[in-house]
């Protein structure tokens, strides 16, 4: 029988496998395991059966948590159950995987491994979270590759069944969760041979059951537990042989052999690396090539980690070996040693007899594992003494335990065509380049191979992909560091990173601009033309955004630069290449209509025109640098920043960082990425001055500008200004300056320009720069004129300084104009505690922060705990500073017993009296700083003082998406708001879960497709707003910006001022929504959704109600009649319609009720008026009688202060 070979990436193969044998599974979307349970769903959807000829059961639960509690009770209920999780997301699993496995249920956990969040997030891949459940009682089996995945998955599960003992499979996070490989794939009916039905019809027979009831999990005494515990040994024995058997039954059907521990290398091999995961790839590829050498090395890989047996280990291992070093993934802080090497160690101590053992620490947070870094290590056994305990690929020059990494040769295999495509996060090059894989790895005898790194920017980020294309099987789960071909989709990108670093001699490059060939002269960098002329490189150029523009397809150069590549590369036929790519658009743009795909075929067509080479002159050879010299920075920009934004953070050294992780704020203003294809022109003639589009914009690249004439003296001669309107601003100049580098080009100000013409047109980004560029600069020399309007208007809040500025979101991001708008508000004395997701990422992505401060230095205070605990962190903060606060009005008050100067003590009492009111606590504050400064301070005085900062109110805020606030954050966030205590929270409710790529949350419609919602949500909407209100006492607001601005900024004030909780809900359109108008257009969409009822606005003020009036303000209009237009104009409602079109309808239908209805219910309440209220009678006296118990004589009720005393506890029948 053929092998059938299919090109995927690792969490594929493992969901194949997965799907194939679990009856149910309980999903929660984390990076990067998200996409397991997304297949699952979609698989489901699409009606696949599993080896029992069912569809798998897929349940989303509201948190890992829940996930873990789901999988308990499916196990429970004799389903076989799996789930896929990473990160912190495993760690809120263990206490349910100590259930699961002490009650031998036969579950599998697939796990992509990744770091904790611990000084930091990252979302990238170690052993950190799956070396965090060593002891709960789960088998542990490791997978090096994306075959690995999908033949050990089948093993885990297989074992699973067989032993009754719960499995964890884990492979490397993103490093081959992500990769995409060439594999073969085990059908499902060679699995349905070797599946052991009776230990299935056994594992059933025990489910829960009132025909054959039993009790599970009693409470026990110290009596019996401890008998317990132990009475599963002999389970836990049997399980290495079990794994032996079911490896040796898959090898059966797919010819490839595996052992809980395999050996690879010199059969008397002396220096020998104990490892698992996707670093063995990288070894074993190295081994090879010293093998080749004459060198005597080898690589244990550790597939079984749980239960470890050390005869298994002993039996593969050379008894030649001298010298072993043993490395982890992961780190244990003051641990003698990481869990790997602890074991190893203990395999020799029971043995009796031991070679040299060394400790070793790669790869944490996907760091990269190169063969250099392989050799290193070898190298170190071969000194004298070792060095132990090391780091292998950082510098720690700050308690020198890494080992010197030498240059090495390029060990892929001979013929390997290497290559490097440079993109930017929207353009399609990530996408191209999967499609091209599968192309090349379906259609030819090829193996392929695949990674894409990203940096943590939303759509507008850096992509960098990695692809490899051979005869022999690719093992190099490193990046491509000798590439035969490198691509640069975005052209500014020369000006920024290395894009030639480690090109060979005689390679291609492909350069997508707008440049001739005499452009080239003065636009590359002197260092990249050098480097051009001496490697004899091939040098094309191809003009893919203005291809794509003309053909339809906007900034999606994608199908341009991808057909270049085909042509360019030489790795199959051109010809078979372009009718491969056609057929493949047809397939994915088919459902979308034949205009899609004839633009698609049409830049293809035009790509292969257009592809121009260009002649290097001799004279490049010897280019000299025209460097500028070196702007006046921090040093933190110089020496950390820098660095990283260009690529280079692996160099950075230990001591660059500071060891509790903090990061300076105001550093975005530094990056000007300039990644925009158009940007806003100001029309000065038609400007009205409202200042709408800085309010809206996303990245705070638009200010208005007040200057007097003075100021004007030293202006550009191109800083075209207009007379300022208003008579507060008589005398002064104004302008709109647009800052390009820093602007995405979404164009959401010149779509809400009001002015009867606009005073905003989209011009490209290179006609706009050279002119800009010094306009902004000067405008940045200004001072705000931040005193002259009332702050809380749409006009006067813009003449802030916006305190969050040129973020990483997306383009027309729906969530930054509101924080950004808070800021201007609110923003010097705010401490915002941030749950993880869309917000944290635009918001806190290392190196840059857009969190920045006013001139007094002042700005927000920004925190990031965990995902589903912002609410709870946000009120641990403001716990704090309540205590830290009731100590200063304790030493005030105490001051104001003694003798004090009379403005001192006025200043006091007015600081106490208007403590709680951000304005006046300022006022007075500042009075008693000024006063206590130039003032003998006794030790009372001088403490009062040292608490300065405590003077002004701080406003405290809780920012989060849906995900957060209406699931796995639900229980925190209601006990916060239920604490009465003053906090406000800011929903962004995209309706996904935007950061991992929109899956289904409660916050999801009625209708709506998202991940794990592919066949369209079946129930409706959660109404958080409605379940907050029911308190009574916490304010809560509905606002869309689009629609309402005064709306919204009413609605910011009222919920500031309040004396408690408050609440507000922020409709906030998402490129995951799919937004036909497309993502320039997120405000109109958001106006759109209030208009047609789709997003109501309203306000719940408990102070109203404390005047005796209706608390319930509607503040909009009542629907328009459009919602089906609206739906119709978003993939996520609208794409329904061509999968399920009876569905569709009826949904759609079902929707615009149920939204009718509801607006209809808000429209009764805004009308109701409240009648005086009784007043309360008086409280009636406790009756006499006996005294019962409050507490009994147990175990949970005992207490060193509660002494077990006599009473009426019920038996008496009294």
């Amino acid at each position: 029988m053929a092998k059938n070979m299919k090109t995927m990436d690792g969490n594929t193969a493992v969901t194949h496998i997965a799907y194939a044998m679990s009856d149910t599974a309980a999903i929660y979307p984390i990076t990067p395991s998200s996409t397991m349970g997304e297949i699952a769903d979609e698989w489901a959807a699409q009606g696949r059966l599993n080896i029992f000829d069912q569809k798998v059961l897929v349940r989303q639960l509201q948190s890992e948590a829940g996930a873990a509690g789901a999988v308990h009770g499916s196990l429970a209920g004799g389903a076989l159950t799996s789930t896929f999780t990473a990160s912190q997301g495993l760690l809120l699993m263990i206490p349910n995987m100590y259930k699961i496995s002490g009650e031998l249920l036969p579950g599998v956990f697939h796990v992509s491994a990744r770091a904790i969040a611990a000084h930091a997030l990252s979302i990238f891949g170690d052993h950190q979270d799956v070396m965090a459940c060593r002891q709960t009682g789960f088998a542990m089996l490791a997978s090096s590759s994306v075959q690995e995945c999908m033949d050990l998955s089948l093993v885990a599960h297989l074992a699973s069944i067989e032993s009754s003992i719960p499995f964890l499979h884990f492979f490397d996070g993103f490093r081959t969760s992500h990769e995409v490989q060439k594999i073969e794939v085990i059908d499902y009916e060679d699995i349905k041979k070797i599946v052991n039905y009776e230990a299935i019809a056994e594992f059933r027979a025990r489910a829960m059951s009132p025909t054959n009831p039993t009790i599970r999990g009693t409470a026990q005494n110290p009596d019996i537990y401890y008998q317990g515990r132990e009475a599963a040994n002999v389970y836990y024995d049997q399980v290495p042989s079990i794994v032996v058997e079911q490896m040796k039954k898959v090898a059966s059907i797919t010819g490839r052999s595996y052992k809980p521990f395999d050996y690879v290398g010199h059969p008397q091999a002396e220096r020998v690396i104990v490892a698992m995961g996707s670093g063995c790839e990288t070894i074993e590829e190295v081994v090879r090539h010293l093998l080749a050498k004459g060198e005597k090395v080898g690589l244990v890989k550790v597939r079984l980690h749980r239960p470890f047996v050390p005869e298994f280990f002993l039996q593969v291992l050379p008894a030649t070996a001298s010298v072993i070093t043993v490395l982890d993934r992961t780190k244990e802080p003051g641990a003698k040693g990481d869990p790997l090497y602890k074991d190893i160690c203990t395999a020799y101590m029971e043995r009796g007899e031991m070679p040299e053992i060394v400790a070793g620490r790669y790869g944490l947070g996907s760091k990269e594992f190169t063969p250099a870094m392989v050799k290193a290590v070898y190298d170190n056994m071969m000194v004298a003494q070792p060095k132990h305990h090391f780091n292998v690929g950082i510098e720690d020059d700050v308690t020198h335990t890494s080992l010197d990494v030498p240059a090495f040769a390029d060990t892929t295999p001979a013929g390997t065509v290497q290559c490097k495509f440079w993109g930017l996060g929207s353009d399609g090059t990530v996408g191209a380049n999967k499609e091209a894989i599968k192309i090349i790895g379906d259609n030819t005898e090829l193996y392929a191979q695949g990674y894409f790194a990203y940096d943590s920017k939303k759509s507008g980020g850096i992509t960098v992909s990695h692809l490899r294309f051979g005869k022999e099987p690719i093992q190099s789960t490193y990046l491509v560091n000798a590439a035969d071909y490198i691509a640069c989709h975005k052209s500014s990108y020369v000006h920024t990173y290395d894009v030639l670093e480690g090109i060979k001699d005689g390679g291609t490059f492909v350069l997508n601009s707008a440049w001739t060939a005499e452009d080239m002269e003065k636009e590359l960098p002197a260092a990249m033309r050098r480097t051009i002329a001496k490697k004899g490189l091939k040098f094309y150029n191809i003009d893919a955004v203005k291809i794509a523009a003309e053909v339809g397809l906007g900034n999606r150069i994608n199908m341009v630069m991808q057909t270049a590549f085909f042509k360019l590369a030489n790795v199959m036929p051109f010809e078979e290449a372009v009718a491969l790519l056609k057929k493949a658009i047809k397939k994915a743009y088919g459902k979308k209509g034949d205009k899609i795909v004839n633009m698609n075929v049409a830049a293809v067509d035009q790509a292969i025109e257009n592809l121009v080479e260009i002649k290097v002159p001799a004279a490049w050879a010897d280019a000299a640098c025209d460097c500028k010299g070196e702007k006046d920075e921090p040093d933190f920009v110089k020496n950390v920043m820098r660095p990283i934004l260009a690529q280079k953070g692996d160099t950075l050294p230990v001591s660059a960082f500071e060891p509790d992780g903090l990061f300076p704020v105001a550093t975005s203003q530094f990056e000007k990425r300039g990644v925009a294809i158009n940007v806003p022109e100001w029309i000065a003639a038609n400007c009205i001055q409202c200042n709408q589009c800085s309010f809206v914009c996303p990245h705070a690249a638009i200010l208005p500008v007040l200057l007097t004439e003075e100021e004007m003296a030293e202006a550009p001669e191109t800083f075209e200004t207009i007379d300022a309107l208003g008579k507060e601003l008589k005398g002064m100049k104004f302008r709109i300056q647009v800052n390009t580098l820093d602007c995405m080009g979404c164009g959401n100000c010149a779509d809400i320009c009001p002015a009867k013409q606009t005073a905003l047109v989209m011009k490209p980004l290179e006609t706009q720069t050279p002119r800009e560029v010094p306009n902004y600069d000067f405008s940045a020399t200004i001072p705000f004129k931040d005193n002259l309007m009332r702050r809380d208007t749409v006009k006067g809040s813009q003449l802030q300084k916006p305190l969050m500025e040129f973020s990483g979101a997306c383009s027309g991001c729906g969530e930054t104009p509101y924080v950004k708008v808070l800021t201007q508000l609110f923003g010097e004395r705010m401490i915002i505690a941030n749950a993880t997701g869309c917000s944290s990422i635009w918001g806190a992505s290392a190196p840059t922060t857009p969190y920045t401060v006013n001139a007094e230095g002042h700005g927000p205070a920004w925190g990031n705990s965990l995902f589903e605990d912002a609410a709870e962190f946000g009120y641990g903060i403001q716990m704090a500073y309540a205590q830290r606060q009731a100590k200063l009005v304790d030493l005030i008050e105490k001051a104001l017993q003694g003798e004090l100067p009379a403005d001192l003590a006025e200043a006091f009492k007015g600081w106490l009296a208007n403590r709680a009111n951000a304005e006046k606590s300022k006022e007075y504050g500042d009075t008693i700083r000024d006063i206590l400064a130039f003032t003998h301070r006794d030790e009372l005085l001088d403490e009062i003082f040292e608490n300065e900062e405590l003077f002004t109110k701080k406003s405290f805020w809780i920012f989060g998406g849906d995900g957060w606030a209406y699931d796995i954050g639900y229980g925190g966030l209601d006990h916060v708001l239920a604490s009465g205590e003053d906090i406000n929270v800011l929903v962004m409710d995209t309706e996904v879960y935007s950061n991992t790529g929109g899956q289904s949350s409660k916050a999801t419609p009625l209708g709506s497709i998202a991940k794990f919602a592919a066949p369209g949500k079946r129930t409706g909407k959660k109404y958080l707003g409605r379940m907050a209100m029911s308190y009574g006492y916490v304010y809560v607001a509905t606002v869309s910006m689009g629609y309402d601005k005064q709306q919204l900024l009413k609605a910011f004030r009222e919920a500031e001022a309040y004396p408690g909780p408050s609440l507000i809900i922020a409709y906030a359109p998402c490129i995951n929504q799919g937004l036909r108008k497309g993502m320039g257009k997120t405000q109109l969409e958001s106006k759109l959704a209030v208009q047609s009822g789709y997003w109501p606005l309203y306000r719940f003020n408990p102070l109203v109600a404390d005047e005796g009036k209706n608390p319930f303000t509607l503040d909009s209009k009542a629907p328009d009649g459009s919602i089906q237009e609206f739906l119709a104009s978003e993939n996520r409602y609208a794409l329904l319609e061509k999968i399920a079109p009876e569905d569709s309808k009826r949904l759609r239908a079902q929707i615009e009720q149920d939204y009718m209805h509801r607006f209809a219910m808000y429209d009764y309440l805004s009308k109701q008026e409240f009648a005086p209220v009784k007043a309360a009678s008086e409280p009636v006296p406790a009756t006499p009688g006996g005294e019962g118990c409050t507490l009994s004589s147990t175990a949970e009720h005992s207490g060193a202060n509660k002494p077990a005393e006599p009473c009426d506890d019920g038996r008496a029948g009294k």
